[in-house]
């Protein structure tokens, strides 16, 4: 982007800034959230299929876990790729290729009957949405400076727990209510129904997406002047470096290691919630749906007032720590009173609300000294790694509910992982480097 002269007079009032802001966040954000929406939807909803589809195939606890995390190879292998793709042809154009391609790979789920099939389609599922997320991450940076994009942030990320709410009681209705209709099983319908849209939401980003501020033609030249200026200005403190130089970055891998953690978490969470639910005894899936949405409601306010806080104080380690702990205490409350239909859900609640307000103070993180290319690889490099936990994850849990009849013990091991978020977020990361 070409700088600019600096501003003068009205242009630099904080009222002017706030209504550009505003109005920044009003045009990009939906959109984007939209998005985010329909792709955790996608990726998480085998949980829900998982309640028929086991049973109909006569898959094994493993053959579900394996295929459930299979998806993050899929994504690890495409993920950086794909985001220096994005960041060379422009966001319109890559995001609406990424919509279409998982919405298709998606709905074609529903044609799975082996569990090879179930491996390839989740596989396949993973290379198409293969930079989304740090794609959509970056983006946010072609608009936001670092100070703003801690909430900015927070409200991308809502998608994920709002997704568990819509999609929840969707998926639940869509099981028992569709299960058997012109000869097909509720869990096939539910992949096809919850498909279609993200190819339509794609052919959208195409027409209605700006790819950077210099392109958006609902800005005036003042307007773009201003966001023009505060991203110089930010973009001041940090030189821009070449993905070589993430690559090399001590502090990377270290925030790898922080994501994987969470990860662990998030998805011990996503995929086995509705089957968490029924051990507690609750066996129809719409009652299993509206019940999974109950945590993710509660995650939606504290991810929101987590994000608001870390702006509010200009401060990232505690605020990111803290959550991590929480949610290792709600997966071992959960394993411990996995029988109680109530207590189990309150324990539930405290892990999805714990492991997703972590989400989007971690991504504030990484953008606060990467720049450039560096932040285009950097960002899909971390969320590449950590995205492997969302292999580990589910098949560790399966295969430990396998081999010891016990669903508890996958939980405490996942517990693990987020202390040990916790841990390395308060030894290994600086203030200095993430409070802005």
């Amino acid at each position: 982007m070409t700088l600019v002269p600096p501003l003068h007079g009205e242009a630099s009032s904080a009222a002017l800034e706030q209504r550009v802001y505003a109005k920044v966040t009003r045009r990009v954000l939906p959109l984007l959230f939209l998005c985010y929406i329909l792709a955790y939807l996608d990726r998480v909803n085998v949980g829900f299929a998982k309640l028929q589809m086991v049973g109909d195939l006569k898959f094994s606890e493993s053959v579900y876990g394996l295929g459930a995390g299979v998806f993050f190879i899929g994504y690890f292998l495409f993920e950086i790729p794909s985001n220096l793709i994005l960041h060379r042809v422009g966001a319109r154009r890559w995001i609406a290729r990424i919509l279409v391609t998982w919405g298709l790979a998606s709905a074609t789920t529903m044609l799975v009957s082996t569990p090879l099939m179930f491996y390839v389609m989740r596989f396949l599922l993973g290379v198409a949405e293969a930079g989304f997320f740090p794609g959509a991450i970056l983006y946010l940076t072609y608009w936001f400076p670092a100070a703003r994009r801690g909430r900015i942030t927070a409200l991308l990320m809502l998608a994920v727990p709002l997704a568990g709410v819509v999609g929840g009681p969707l998926s639940g209705w869509i099981l028992q209510n569709l299960d058997g209709v012109h000869g097909l099983s509720g869990w096939r319908w539910m992949f096809l129904i919850e498909g279609l849209p993200s190819i339509v939401v794609g052919a959208i980003v195409f027409f209605a997406l700006e790819d950077n501020i210099e392109k958006a033609g609902w800005l005036s030249d003042r307007e773009k002047r201003l966001l023009a200026d505060h991203l110089a200005a930010d973009h001041a403190a940090h030189a821009s470096h070449s993905f070589r130089d993430a690559m090399r970055d001590a502090k990377v891998w270290i925030l790898c290691l922080v994501y994987f953690g969470i990860v662990m978490g998030l998805y011990g969470v996503g995929f086995w919630l509705p089957t968490l639910v029924q051990a507690t005894g609750v066996s129809r899936p719409l009652d299993i749906g509206l019940l999974s949405a109950a945590p993710y409601a509660v995650a939606s306010v504290a991810m929101l007032l987590g994000g608001i806080s870390a702006d509010k104080y200009r401060e990232r380690r505690w605020h990111l720590a803290l959550p991590c702990a929480l949610g290792a205490v709600g997966l071992v409350a959960n394993g411990l009173f996995a029988a109680d239909t109530a207590t189990a859900l309150i324990a539930l609640t405290v892990a999805s609300a714990g492991t997703m307000t972590a989400l989007p103070l971690f991504w504030s993180c990484p953008t606060a000294f990467l720049r450039g290319v560096a932040a285009a690889g950097g960002i899909a490099l971390i969320n590449s790694v950590g995205n492997l936990a969302g292999f580990v994850s589910p098949y560790m849990v399966g295969f430990i509910k396998d081999q010891t009849q016990r669903a508890d013990y996958g939980l405490y091991a996942l517990a693990l992982f987020m202390a040990m978020s916790a841990m390395l977020v308060i030894i290994a990361i600086p203030s200095r480097l993430v409070d802005r």
